[in-house]
């Protein structure tokens, strides 16, 4: 087999395994052994755990990387330094995010790396992403941040993870969704049309008023 052919196979059931298991349920040894390759061939090729783990998240980061920062290039062009609307960051964004595993047919798995990336992610993968991938994230927030002037810094980043959960969490359970909203609904729904309904329920969100504070809540005392 050649060693082209062996990195492939290790990464192709690497990356579904994690996504089945998470990564500390997933061994080594559950890898090797759906693989079919020996143990030797994961050390030689990507010498721990910690490694292969990352070279997961490459194969989908560093594509996605280059697209989301030339699609942001075209955008700031486009607007010559006036305020790109929070529409228009959304819809690149998603763009971009549906055509690196549509190459690869597997945006289901991408969206469960990315929800376990949140979830389970350890210390090396955090330092990871944001040493390789930060700059992009860093550079789509500071748009954001533009585009919603009176969002307070806090309260944005609070609705950016929440848009990010309701995306991943849409995704990652694609298949479950589109069967229900066939059985019960009669719809046929592709991936785009699920993004077009998505689209106004984030950008809403992004835009909803500020809630009340605490003590704003809380009954006056009598």
């Amino acid at each position: 087999m050649a060693q082209t052919d062996t990195v492939t196979r290790i990464l192709d059931t690497a990356e579904v395994l994690f996504a089945e298991r998470g990564f500390a349920e997933t061994s080594l040894r559950n890898i090797t052994s759906k693989a079919k390759v020996n143990l030797a061939a994961v050390n030689y090729h990507f010498g721990s755990k910690k490694s292969l783990i990352q070279a997961v998240f490459a194969r989908y980061l560093d594509p996605f990387t280059e697209r989301f920062h030339a699609a942001l290039d075209e955008l700031e062009a486009r607007y010559q330094g006036e305020v790109i609307p929070l529409e228009e960051l959304l819809e690149t964004m998603a763009r971009c995010v549906l055509e690196v595993p549509a190459e690869r047919n597997s945006l289901k798995v991408f969206m469960k790396l990315l929800g376990l990336a949140y979830s389970q992610a350890q210390g090396h993968l955090r330092r990871y992403i944001q040493e390789h991938y930060g700059s992009v994230f860093t550079r789509f927030a500071a748009l954001v941040r533009q585009a919603t002037p009176d969002l307070p810094d806090a309260e944005r980043f609070w609705r950016l993870h929440f848009m990010l959960g309701t995306v991943i969490f849409t995704l990652s359970g694609l298949d479950a969704l589109r069967d229900i909203a066939e059985q019960d609904y009669g719809e046929h729904v592709s991936v785009r049309e699920l993004i077009r309904r998505l689209r106004p329920v984030v950008v809403a969100g992004m835009n909803a008023p500020l809630p009340q504070s605490t003590d704003d809540a809380l009954p006056a005392a009598g």
